[in-house]
């Protein structure tokens, strides 16, 4: 392969609807829409309050939706011999709720059917991947979509990610009491008291550029570079200092051969420790100049689909020279004292972006996106 890695495609449903209308009308208005879930009943958990669609939509079918409208965009033909890569839940009972309809074989293992059924949808006839690592596992998915095109081993890869809020995980969130006690989301705000969870899915095609141009597909960005790493700090607590997230940005720099950036998409979830934490590892990485938003402000925290709901957030951002707001922000809080884009909407020359994510397990990671 010669060249780097770029995108060519995408699909996205969240909250606010299908594909990236609904996301600019919502996400970057600052627009909130959380409420009380209707697809179970809420009343035992600490806030009823969700960022949910409409109805009750079935996780696969919203996923392959989202896997066609990448792969169109892209003008992809059925029988590409790509890669498909999947971050979502590896919790048996999550996913298989979500998988009725598809055949499963004996001993198969059920995340990577997800993957194959999404494959077969698109006709990709490459290896077929799931990623299961909490709230990097999208993330993840795009990562080794890099490094298997990097490596030459192929030259396209549909990355996607996919949450859909039920109650399994509402209980457990409650159980870890991480959940907002008020029902209102404010990331970084001193006020702040927890997350709320919200429906995300996306898909996303990477292409090495020879392959890309060779065919004459629009090339809507550059993934540049990423970088990963472990606080090693506590299961479930990122390091005070923010040192996994400083040394995700650092490698993601390094990787790229850059010093900065002009706007983060932070992960920002709103909660006591995680805030705090990702802003020291900010300032350490990068300084206090940079415009940051968490669009968990807006969307809820989508868990294994975040990294590519916030990539194709982080995109349009590149597209269209606009910064999502962090909506929601009250009171400022001295241990969080970035530019944290609490005004609204930002109009901004942008060149290159950086969208992070963390997980539990200490797990941390930044991609780097830039202009064509």
């Amino acid at each position: 392969m010669t060249g780097g890695v770029v995108v060519t495609g995408y699909g996205v449903f969240t909250a606010f609807g299908w594909g990236e209308k609904a996301l600019r009308d919502g996400v970057f208005t600052g627009t909130q829409v959380f409420a009380p879930a209707k697809r179970f009943d809420p009343t035992p958990f600490r806030t009823p309050m969700t960022a949910a669609a409409a109805g009750d939509p079935d996780l696969v079918d919203v996923l392959g939706g989202c896997a066609d409208d990448a792969v169109d965009m892209a003008g992809l033909p059925p029988g590409t011999a790509g890669a498909t890569l999947l971050g979502s839940a590896g919790d048996w009972k999550s996913v298989t709720r979500y998988s009725r309809g598809l055949v499963f074989s004996p001993g198969a293992g059920v995340p990577g059917v997800l993957a194959g059924a999404v494959a077969d949808r698109v006709g990709f006839r490459g290896p077929r991947l799931a990623f299961t690592n909490a709230c990097v596992a999208s993330a993840s998915a795009l990562i080794h979509g890099w490094r298997l095109i990097t490596a030459g081993r192929q030259d396209v890869a549909l990355c996607a990610g996919a949450y859909l809020v039920e109650e399994e995980n509402m209980a457990k969130f409650d159980s870890g009491r991480t959940l907002s006690k008020d029902g209102v989301i404010r990331p970084f705000s001193l006020d702040r008291s927890g997350l709320l969870l919200g429906d995300g899915v996306a898909a996303i095609v990477l292409e090495s550029e020879e392959h890309a141009l060779a065919r004459g597909a629009q090339v809507l960005a550059r993934m540049t570079g990423f970088g990963v790493a472990s606080d090693a700090f506590h299961i479930a607590k990122p390091h005070p200092e923010g040192r996994g997230i400083a040394s995700a940005v650092s490698q993601a720099f390094r990787r790229a051969g850059v010093s900065g950036v002009d706007y983060v998409n932070a992960h920002g979830t709103g909660t006591p420790a995680n805030d705090g934490a990702e802003t020291n590892g900010l300032r350490a990485a990068l300084g206090t100049d940079t415009p940051i938003s968490s669009t968990k402000s807006t969307t809820g925290h989508m868990l294994e689909a975040s990294g590519a709901v916030e990539f194709v957030v982080s995109l349009l951002a590149l597209l269209d020279g606009a910064v999502p707001p962090t909506a929601g922000h009250t009171t400022p809080d001295p241990a969080c004292d970035l530019d944290y884009v609490t005004e609204g909407p930002r109009q901004l020359v942008l060149q290159r972006v950086l969208s992070l994510n963390a997980a539990f397990g200490g797990m941390n990671t930044a991609i780097l996106l830039e202009q064509p």
